[in-house]
């Protein structure tokens, strides 16, 4: 975890010289015309060919700072000749030179213009070069823009710079001086603690405190999410925090946590509130590029962006409706003023990948502004399959050769070596699914080759619309990036479909090694949830170090709540479904006649719960019955949870894991029991068969790491839909004769008391 800074009361107000050139000198259009650019690796790799260039006594990343009353700008210079008193600013690009956008390249002659003035100063020059040069990676040509300046001039265009970031400086130094100490002495919003709450509040307080990452497993109902955050703001000025950022895996999330903050006493505690939402999801003008010439709230953004700002600080609470507000009254995009406010915020609320994925933009601010944050991972076992999925990737021959075909000359070459060594890898295959331990080279070379003239293709051309050969770029290009990274966290997956359809994947298995850096980089993170049994699973795939607390909180509800009762006698085994469905169902109709009421009956597989649903149908067609369906829109998915009306009476067929799984809160009578039809345990195929070699070899013991834990991970939060608060009873049927195993029963809840019954003897 990250080091605490030693405190100064007479601490400068400190700033890069990016993040003030970024706040004082952008100007214009708001231009995201899709230019791919250089990778991180590629730009530093760029840099040190520039610098190794330059003569023996040229001055590589030199370390500058200059004070302008309490402002300390600092910052590292990329290259400084003493001899020839020129500092440079590099930078490098792809394709058309000339495509540099003029505020872009106005933003980096601010930067450097500040660096010679540190440089003037530091030295006591007259006067000295300043230079931008830009590097093309495709040819490695350097193209020069030089300018001589005095230190006078230089000087007056530093101060005047620090002077537009000074009063917000000092504007977000009073707010935090104010915030601290409020805080400090901030009360717990209500009465008191609910039990399980003190204790949840009290470890998070501590990992906070300790630098130690926490998992936590708190059930369902007790109030997990204002028993994170407020401890969390307790802790924020002994930790000296920057932020604290709320990581969810669904809206509802969101919403909760916003309304967690709603309880505290804002005029108390003056805290600035973000929520992040998905570009697609607040977009004005969907369909039109993100530029000024197509977009109108992207012409002028940054010269009407000052403005926004400072009315968006004003009103301190920014969820999606209230940020939208302000930015239509401005004409400034809402999405990109909320990234901005990013910056100026002290809780913000959004998806995992905001911070979890590869390219994740709160992370990579947290990096470039040094940032202090706290990380809070909601509902975190859901964070291991979101994790998966973000760093794994697939290609589709077929969606290939279609670009290949309508493709520009110069891109049909290299598309085409690609689909020829893609041909040869599966040229022998014979079985439809063939894994590796490796992408084979002489494919990894075609790819990047590949990439990499796309690239040069989309540098030159802007302006080219959105379409196939863009999303082909974008995928291989994923697909490279991973091949880069590949080791025994993922596997490399050729397939083969009906009708020669061939497919490559690069699937995730293990995102620890991605995930590490990113809690490690955090001064304090804590993931919670009402099911993360056992710790050591989450804690190993999620890449948490050793040293990782861990809480168990003890339910507040009493096993007299919950009558849980065990199918002994019953199996819902694949190859016994047919078998048991008929006194599967009969269960459910035999219980729902001792107490008419709502309930929600879990099957593992879409499959299951049609043959399921149709045969309870057939069977007792005088209980209501509704289903999920695959692929519910939304209106379909509200339509489907307002049939548990309070006083209500039916049985909701429903899909383990899925949308009515977990995250749905149905109080009091609006559902009064479950079934849950098998452990939830993944399809036994060879996809799977791979992961659990590879858990076996990286863990020690792969069946339950990619069978038992996941499946009964669904199970748990499953039956959680039953009893919300300290007042709700139902009952629960673990339709299976395996729950009474005892290292199955050693995963569930310890409240559960599990009674034994027999399908032959309702």
């Amino acid at each position: 975890m990250a080091a605490l800074p030693s405190p100064s009361a007479a601490a400068p107000l400190a700033v890069s010289v990016r993040s003030l050139c970024a706040f004082a000198a952008k100007a214009g259009d708001l231009d995201l015309r899709f230019v791919p650019a250089p990778s991180g690796q590629e730009g530093q790799a760029g840099h040190r060919l520039v610098q190794s260039r330059r003569s023996l006594d040229y001055e590589s990343e030199v370390g500058l700072s200059a004070r302008f009353g309490r402002l300390l700008v600092r910052g590292r210079a990329d290259g400084w000749d003493p001899r020839r008193r020129r500092v440079e600013e590099i930078k490098t690009y792809r394709g058309d030179f000339g495509r540099i956008k003029a505020n872009h390249r106005a933003l980096h002659w601010a930067q450097a213009r500040s660096y010679a003035w540190m440089l003037c100063e530091r030295d006591a020059l007259p006067a000295l070069d300043v230079a931008l040069v830009y590097l093309d990676l495709g040819t490695e040509k350097e193209t020069v823009l030089a300018e001589s300046w005095t230190r006078a001039d230089l000087q007056q265009h530093f101060e005047a710079l620090c002077a537009r970031y000074l009063a917000w400086a000092e504007q977000e130094s009073a707010h935090r001086a104010a915030l601290d100490p409020a805080l400090a002495a901030l009360a717990f919003p209500h009465g008191g603690f609910r039990p399980g709450q003190r204790e949840l509040a009290e470890a998070v307080y501590r990992s906070a405190v300790s630098a130690r990452p926490l998992l936590a497993q708190a059930p369902t109902g007790i109030g997990k999410t204002v028993a994170t955050l407020f401890p969390l703001l307790k802790a924020r000025p002994a930790r000296q925090l920057d932020k604290i950022f709320f990581l969810t895996a669904k809206t509802s999330g969101r919403a909760v946590a916003l309304g967690a903050l709603q309880t505290f006493d804002r005029a108390q505690a003056p805290l600035r509130v973000l929520e992040l939402a998905a570009r697609e999801k607040v977009c004005e003008y969907p369909g039109r590029a993100c530029n000024g010439d197509d977009c109108p709230l992207a012409r002028g953004f940054y010269d009407r962006l000052p403005a926004a700002r400072g009315e968006a600080i004003a009103a301190a609470w920014l969820d999606r409706e209230a940020l939208r507000g302000i930015a239509l009254a401005h004409q400034v995009c809402p999405y990109f003023l909320a990234q901005e406010m990013v910056r100026w915020s002290d809780v913000v609320i959004g998806d995992y990948n905001y911070y979890f994925d590869g390219s994740a933009f709160l992370y990579a601010l947290t990096k470039d502004e040094e940032w202090r944050v706290a990380l809070l991972v909601d509902e975190a076992h859901n964070l291991l399959d979101r994790a998966r999925g973000m760093y794994s990737a697939q290609l589709d021959a077929a969606a290939l050769e279609a670009v290949r075909a309508k493709a520009p000359a110069l891109l049909r070459k290299p598309l085409g070596g690609l689909a020829r060594e893609w041909q040869l890898l599966q040229r022998d295959q014979v079985a439809a699914y063939q894994p590796h331990d490796q992408v084979p080279e002489r494919f990894a070379r075609a790819l990047q080759e590949a990439v990499s003239l796309m690239a040069e293709h989309f540098s030159a051309r802007p302006d080219e619309p959105p379409g196939a050969l863009q999303q082909c770029f974008f995928d291989l290009l994923q697909f490279a990036r991973l091949a880069d990274s590949f080791g025994k966290h993922s596997v490399f997956e050729a397939t083969l479909g009906p009708g020669d359809t061939r497919a490559l994947a690069i699937r995730n298995l293990v995102p620890a090694p991605f995930l590490q850096a990113r809690f490690a980089d955090a001064a304090s993170a804590a993931c919670f949830s009402g099911t993360l049994a056992p710790f050591s699973f989450y804690r190993d795939t999620l890449g948490l170090p050793e040293n990782t607390a861990t809480l168990d909180v003890g339910s507040p509800f009493r096993s007299e709540q919950l009558d849980v009762r065990v199918a002994m006698d019953l199996s819902t085994r694949f190859r016994d479904r047919d078998h048991s469905l008929d006194a599967l169902i009969d269960i459910v109709a035999a219980q729902f006649a001792r107490r008419p009421g709502n309930y929600l009956a879990f099957f593992s597989s879409f499959d299951y719960l049609d043959s399921a649903s149709a045969a309870f149908e057939r069977r007792h067609p005088g209980i209501p019955a509704w289903r999920q369906s695959r692929g519910m829109r939304e209106a379909e998915r509200e339509a489907f949870l307002a049939r548990f009306a309070a006083g209500g009476r039916g049985v909701g067929f429903a899909v383990l894991g899925g949308a009515f799984g977990e995250g749905i809160d149905l109080p009091g009578d609006r559902l009064v029991g479950a079934f849950v039809a098998s452990l939830g345990l993944p399809q036994h195929n060879e996809p799977n068969e791979v992961m659990r070699e590879r858990m076996d070899a990286l863990f020690g013991d792969g069946y339950a790491y990619t069978y038992v834990y996941p499946g009964l991970q669904k199970v748990v939060q499953a039956a959680g839909r039953v009893i919300r608060s300290e007042t709700d009873a139902g009952v629960l049927y673990l339709l299976d004769d395996r729950f009474a195993r005892e290292e199955i029963r050693a995963l569930l809840p310890a409240w559960w008391q599990l009674e034994p019954m027999f399908a032959g003897a309702r």
